[in-house]
């Protein structure tokens, strides 16, 4: 693996790290020099990166929804790994369903990890990036959060609370020199996106009606053409920890190939 220097030095913290998203974050940042600590609730593919990429990579199981155990991480990993200077929450489940038939327990679950799991992997870090006057955290958070979505309210809510949220705590902490921004992807190709198509459609058929759109059901196509892959996502994550931004705090990402039309 080429590796770059851009985060040389660094320690990030990257939730959800195991698949998708959030294995791609930890590649990108890996390549720009970072040291990363990886995090999952489902452990069993986050050794592998360890194997992987060596000794840059810390592997640790994670459940975001819990406090107590995300403050003993992150009090254990400034002991013995050194300062975090980043953290990007990746970390998220989709639950779909028309709000009529939307369970109080899948309602609550979704807000657990997507809304709650950032705020307390935020406060954690944060409170010790502001005393420090450095640090920087990104949450991936989705397009769904400025655009309605049928059968994903629960989702698309979690989301924008995680936005708000975000851009709130960048405003309280930007004095301190700690930035604070958000990546709203559209449609990636991810476990999570293969969930919403049916076990009937193949792929290229489920990625052709992506692309397209369904005036049905209101969904708006792909302008660019492409569903992004996993590292487009992690691209714009890269850029924002980095020094190129340094003057960006507050601000929502779309990488949607358009598809919100920036509504």
């Amino acid at each position: 693996m080429s590796t770059g220097t851009e985060l040389a030095g660094r320690l990030a913290l990257v939730t959800g790290a195991g698949r998708g998203i959030g294995e791609a974050v930890v590649a990108a940042l890996l390549e720009q020099g970072a040291r990363v600590l990886a995090t999952d609730l489902a452990f069993e593919n986050v050794p592998d990166l360890a194997d992987k990429y060596g000794e840059q990579v810390t592997a640790r199981p994670l459940d975001v929804t819990d406090a107590a155990a995300v403050e003993a991480l992150v009090a254990e990993a400034e002991r013995t790994l050194g300062p975090l200077d980043i953290a990007v929450n990746v970390a998220g489940i989709l639950r779909s369903s028309d709000v009529l038939d939307l369970t109080d327990e899948d309602w609550a679950a979704t807000f657990a990890v997507n809304t709650n799991g950032v705020f307390h992997v935020s406060r954690s870090v944060a409170r010790r990036m502001a005393v420090r006057g450095r640090g920087s955290i990104v949450t991936v958070a989705s397009n769904a959060a400025g655009i309605p979505r049928a059968g994903l309210a629960a989702y698309a809510a979690s989301k924008a609370a995680a936005v708000m949220f975000t851009k709130c705590l960048g405003l309280e902490v930007a004095s301190r020199g700690v930035r604070c921004n958000t990546v709203s992807p559209g449609s990636t190709l991810t476990d999570m996106q293969r969930a919403l198509w049916t076990a009937s459609t193949d792929q290229e058929e489920a990625t052709r009606r992506v692309i397209e759109g369904d005036l049905a059901t209101h969904r708006t196509g792909i302008p660019l053409g492409r569903i992004a892959d996993p590292a487009d996502i992690a691209d714009a994550v890269a850029f924002l920890v980095s020094d190129r931004a340094r003057h960006v705090t507050m601000h929502d990402l779309y990488v949607d190939g358009g598809a919100t039309l920036r509504a």
